[in-house]
C-alpha cells in the first residue's frame, strides 16, 4: 500500500499558536488606537471573554452572572479605556445597571475580537487553566527555602509605649 503524498505533516514548529498571537496583535493596535483617539464614525468593538481567566478583574455580581464568558460593547459609553505597555491585559471602565464598574482583562483572555462596523472579527481559541491545588505544588528543595519559626508558647507582645516620643509638659 502506497503512502499517501497529500498527507501535511505534523509541524514541530508552532505555527497555529504564532498565528493566534500575531493576530492578538491585531486587536491590541485597534484597542491602542481607541484609547488614545476613541474610536472614529461607527466603529464599535464586541469583546468575548472567558471570565474564568486568571487575572481577569470584573465585579463579583458581573462573574456570578457569566461564570463562563461575557461579551462587553465599546462604543458610546466607556471611558479609562487601556491597554498595558506589555500588551498583555486591558482595562476599560463600563456602567452595569447604573453601577460603574473598571474591568481588567488580560488578552489571552479573549475569545472573540469585532467591528461590526466594517465586519471585522477575529476569534481566538483559549484554554482556561486549571486552578493548581495547594497540594499539587511541588515542595520546596535545597537550603535557602525560608522556614518558618515555630512558637508554641504565647505570643510575644510588645509595648508601643517605649517607642513614642514623649511631651514636654
Amino acid at each position: 500500500m502506497a503512502e499517501n503524498d497529500d498527507q501535511i505533516p505534523d509541524s514541530l514548529l508552532p505555527y497555529d499558536d504564532w498565528m493566534q498571537e500575531a493576530l492578538r496583535q491585531v486587536a491590541v493596535s485597534a484597542l491602542r488606537h481607541a484609547a488614545q483617539n476613541g474610536l472614529p464614525g461607527g466603529h464599535h468593538f464586541y469583546i468575548t471573554f472567558k471570565t474564568a481567566y486568571p487575572g481577569v478583574n470584573i465585579p463579583d455580581r458581573l462573574r456570578a452572572q457569566y461564570p463562563e464568558e461575557m461579551t462587553i460593547v465599546l462604543q458610546h459609553q466607556f471611558h479609562s479605556l487601556g491597554v498595558n505597555d506589555a500588551g498583555t491585559s486591558m482595562s476599560v471602565g463600563l456602567t452595569f445597571g447604573g453601577v460603574p464598574s473598571t474591568l481588567t482583562i488580560p488578552l489571552a483572555a479573549i475569545s472573540n475580537f469585532a467591528d461590526p462596523e466594517v465586519r471585522f472579527g477575529l476569534q481566538f481559541d483559549v484554554t482556561v487553566p486549571e486552578p493548581v491545588k495547594a497540594e499539587e505544588l511541588p515542595a520546596p528543595e535545597g537550603d535557602d527555602v525560608p522556614t518558618r519559626p515555630t512558637h508554641d508558647g504565647p505570643a510575644d507582645v510588645v509595648s508601643l509605649d517605649a517607642f513614642r516620643r514623649r511631651q514636654k509638659d
